[in-house]
This record gives C-alpha cells, structure tokens and sequence, in this order.
C-alpha cells in the first residue's frame, strides 16, 4: 500500500507539472495567446480584440500583449519544471519535499482559481483549475497515507 501511494504522490505532481510545461509552451509559442481565453478575455475588456486594435493608439499592443504572455509562459514552463523534477519518485520519498510541493503547489492553484472565478469567471482555464484541485486532493490523502 505505501509503494503505491508512493508512485500515486509522484504521478500526480508529474501530472500536474508536465500540465504547466504544457501550458506555458502555450501562451510562450501561439501567435495570438490572448485568444486562447478570447470570451473571457472580451468579456473582461468589455469590447471585442477587433475594436481594442483597431483604435490608432493601441497599433503597438499585440506585440506588447505577446510579450507578456511570453514571460508568463517562461514562467509557467519553470514552475512546471519545478514541479516535475521534485516529484520523482526517488526525490519525493523525502517527506520535507513532498510537504513543499503540496505547499506551493496549494499557494498557486487555490488563489489561481479563486482570481479566475473573480476576473474572468467564463475562462476555460476553470476547468483546468478544478481538475488540478482534483489531482492535488488526491496527492493530499496520499500525503497522510503515505
């Protein structure tokens, strides 16, 4: 039971962190990252990209806006490598690291969904959000299991 409590902790940070890599991947490489969430963007904006780009004075914020997600992507990507690489099954054996991860772990995803039920409630991110408070509940109970 505990060896497989083990693999359970450590396949689901890897889950959690390989989803990170993934996401930050995302809004680092797609053209346009600001449309991955476009309704709940606009919804936010209260005007739609088209208008918000057409004005004279905002020709320059689609680049600025990929930047942004750029560092914002490199930052998912490295947190999700955090993740991953402190998961390993032989690293995570390590009562003190588990307890980390499940720490900070806790740290971004509860006030992350929280701000996106706040800011931009229609995001298809939520979703996202409450499948990791699945996951991280799981690895909670192995925790106490282990």
């Amino acid at each position: 039971m505990i060896k497989n409590n083990k693999l359970i902790f450590s396949l689901i940070f890897n889950i959690i962190g390989i989803s990170m890599i993934f996401l930050g991947i995302g809004w680092m490489f797609v053209e346009e990252p600001w449309l991955l969430d476009k309704v709940a963007n606009e919804e936010r904006l209260g005007m739609s990209f088209d208008e918000l780009f057409s004005n004279e004075i905002n020709k320059t914020l689609p680049g600025y806006l990929k930047q942004i997600y750029s560092f914002f992507g490199l930052w998912v990507i490295i947190i999700g490598l955090f993740i991953t690489l402190l998961s390993r099954q032989k690293i995570s054996q390590n009562k003190d690291i588990r307890l980390i991860l499940l720490i900070c772990t806790a740290c971004m995803i509860l006030p992350g969904l929280i701000l996106g039920y706040i800011l931009i409630p229609s995001s298809p991110f939520i979703y996202f959000g409450w499948l990791l408070i699945i996951l991280y509940l799981i690895s909670l109970y192995n925790q106490f299991h282990y």
